[in-house]
């Protein structure tokens, strides 16, 4: 099984939900004519094309700030929480039984290289997106996975930092974070496609005293 880099800091980490959330109240907004919106994973009701106003907000300004050609396409936004609990609960399982000699709590900590454990996951905040860049007739671009691949089919290369991609890929991805950082985004390392702001992972790497999204419903 791929291992993570020990620098990196998965969600999981308990101090990460130690972070306190202090929601602001802001309500979720659709990105669906405002920003391209991928339907591979939409749902019936619309969730996946939702996000907190200020993220939808913040992603906007870093639209603007992508060279000529080049526009975020987002795939998944908002999860209610009974979505994400059976994302981290298939591919817990899915690891489980590829690797019998796992015990519970390492099935924990290494699904959340993939899925956000539902106790703190981002995107049942409104606070996280899941997006890749495209070009003007939405042909997406060489990023080095496909959105969603997870650690085992991709041999790491989900990473965002990881070496073993090519030079185009590696140049997009610094492409989309050229944009999204300046717009006060930050990277889940695990997973190149993984955005967020207001979050408790947001706020751990920030050093933002509380998170300003918690779960919200639609």
């Amino acid at each position: 099984m791929w291992q993570p880099p020990s620098d990196i800091v998965l969600i999981s980490d308990p101090r990460v939900a130690a972070i306190p959330v202090q929601d602001n109240g802001e309500p979720l907004a659709d990105a669906r004519g405002r920003l391209r919106v991928d339907t591979r994973l939409a749902d019936d009701a619309g969730a996946y094309a939702h996000l907190r106003a200020g993220l939808l907000a913040r992603l906007e300004r870093a639209e603007r700030l992508l060279p000529g050609g080049y526009h975020l396409m987002i795939v998944e936004g908002y999860r209610p929480v009974a979505t994400q609990r059976r994302y981290f609960e298939e591919y817990r399982d899915e690891l489980r039984a590829a690797f019998p000699a796992m015990s519970e709590q390492e099935a924990h900590v290494a699904a959340s290289r993939y899925v956000s454990p539902v106790e703190v996951a981002p995107h049942t905040a409104g606070a996280a997106v899941d997006l890749t860049l495209c070009d003007p007739d939405g042909a997406e671009y060489d990023m080095g996975t496909q959105v969603n691949d997870n650690p085992e089919e991709s041999d790491g290369a989900c990473y965002t930092a990881a070496p073993h991609i090519s030079a185009d890929a590696r140049a997009h991805r610094k492409l989309l974070a050229a944009a999204l950082e300046p717009a006060g985004l930050v990277n889940y390392p695990t997973e190149w496609w993984h955005w967020s702001h207001g979050d408790r992972y947001w706020a751990l790497t920030t050093g933002a005293p509380a998170a300003c999204y918690g779960p919200v419903s639609m």
